[in-house]
């Protein structure tokens, strides 16, 4: 995986958009992304961080404009509203490519993480985020789950400003 800084320019979302700043593993954990690279062809080590960090639940997910047909740039742009979620959310891309855009705290400027096949990411609950198809638009992931499955995302809005969840999130960034 590789994080950089998003360069905001207008255009296709799908795009690179690397302003040439990079983004180091501390400034991720600083706030809360982890990250491993397991090649695809040892995904056995998937079900040692599973049990570790109590991910109970997987399923996949693969989305391709021939997959989703009519669907598709709906959930492109559904994909790609700024949200967060009540839960981790924990991809391992099994194939192609894609990008997790972050919100960092407390500049709220959005950092890219580019994703291919072999990484895993790990987003906190409370975190503002946002995922995009790169111009391959391509991806299949194993989603795991602490608990049952489910991906609701709750978009960014003043509610979500004192949700518990993205409250508890900004209290662990302080602790930290």
């Amino acid at each position: 995986m590789r994080a950089f800084y998003f360069d905001n320019i207008p255009g296709d979302q799908r795009l690179l958009h690397d302003s040439g700043n990079p983004v180091s593993d501390d400034i991720l954990k600083s706030i809360g992304i982890l990250h491993w690279h397991i090649p695809t062809s040892q995904q056995a080590q998937i079900d040692t961080v599973a049990e570790e960090r109590s991910y109970k639940n997987r399923d996949t997910i693969t989305i391709t404009k021939q997959g989703l047909g009519d669907l598709y740039e709906a959930k492109l742009k559904s994909f790609f509203e700024e949200h967060m979620h009540e839960d981790e959310e924990i991809r391992y891309i099994l194939e192609g490519s894609g990008f997790f855009d972050v919100r960092e705290h407390p500049s709220d400027s959005w950092i890219r993480c580019q994703v291919d096949a072999g990484d895993l990411l790990v987003l906190p609950a409370g975190i503002y985020h946002r995922f995009t198809l790169d111009e391959k638009n391509m991806i299949k992931a194993l989603r795991l789950f602490k608990d049952e499955p489910k991906w609701t995302p709750i978009n960014r809005g003043s509610s979500t400003d004192v949700n518990p969840y993205r409250v508890d999130y900004l209290k662990s960034l302080t602790v930290n």
